[in-house]
């Protein structure tokens, strides 16, 4: 038999759960937000889902959640308008009833190189992926402490957390410090039960990424071992994963989901013909 997160909390003879768990997935109108709010839903959670320029896509998601029999709120989260911006943690938190596990998923990006780069540009990524992205879990970390029942933070970083890459400078140095704020948390939260890890992507058929509804498999990608990029389920599956009881003593963790992507240092150096990665 299967553990579920919910299996946590007992049904009453009527079958209600009073615990019931509630999910918060930042950034969930498409791609990896949307894949992992459905598969949260689909683990019993009631989910709550952002969107900063898509509602459409939001409430296609939240569609998506209220057919499996959940319950799904919706708000805007525009995490260029800090600090006021987190406070929507706390109004879907209201909305549900609580939050057990936030997923710090929104992002954005540049590709540029780094001494093109002007201010406002680093400023706006850095303000997104790492200072948006602290505020939420800060808030959704504080909701946790006081329920008294523990919690999951799961960040969604990327390889580049790890790994740099040219035209990325503020998206590198957002995801690399939002990987070691993750580690922070899982030492300063552990004694109240709440877990902290984050999940690092690599290629993902996502609109992120250009490749919105395509199906990964025909995309060859000699670069990477598994010869494909990765499905947005495929990291939601992860984040599953990490929100479940099978993850209740995994903390401080990050977990590449890359295809075997970063394991190609060495050989992308001794195997690259031209200098065209030097260019965004």
């Amino acid at each position: 038999m299967t553990t579920r997160f919910t299996d946590l909390f007992p049904a009453d003879a009527r079958g209600n759960r009073p615990g019931m768990p509630y999910a918060i997935v930042t950034g969930s109108d498409s791609g990896i937000g949307r894949a992992t709010a459905v598969e949260l839903a689909k683990d019993g959670f009631d989910v709550g889902v952002t969107w900063h320029a898509d509602q459409p896509g939001a409430e296609e998601t939240a569609a998506e959640i209220r057919e499996l029999g959940r319950q799904a709120s919706v708000a805007r989260l525009d995490l260029e308008d800090l600090p006021d911006a987190a406070n929507v943690i706390d109004e879907l938190a209201d909305e549900l009833g609580g939050v057990d596990v936030l997923v710090a998923n929104s992002g954005t990006g540049t590709s540029k190189l780094a001494v093109d780069l002007d201010y406002e540009e680093w400023r706006k990524v850095i303000s997104v992926d790492l200072d948006g992205a602290f505020l939420c879990l800060q808030r959704a970390a504080r909701r946790m402490i006081a329920a008294g029942r523990g919690g999951r933070l799961i960040a969604v970083t990327s390889v580049h957390e790890h790994q740099p890459r040219v035209g990325a400078a503020p998206y590198d140095a957002a995801k690399g410090g939002l990987g070691l704020l993750i580690k922070t948390l899982a030492i300063e939260l552990g004694e109240h039960g709440i877990t902290a890890n984050s999940v690092a992507p690599g290629e993902i058929a996502t609109p992120m990424t250009g490749q919105t509804d395509e199906d990964p498999r025909r995309k060859h990608r000699p670069g990477v071992p598994l010869g494909r990029p990765g499905h947005a389920r495929e990291i939601a599956a992860t984040i599953a994963f990490l929100s479940s009881p099978k993850a209740s003593y995994l903390t401080g963790a990050s977990i590449v989901v890359d295809g075997g992507m970063l394991q190609m240092g060495p050989m992308a150096g001794s195997h690259l013909t031209t200098d065209d990665w030097r260019k965004p």
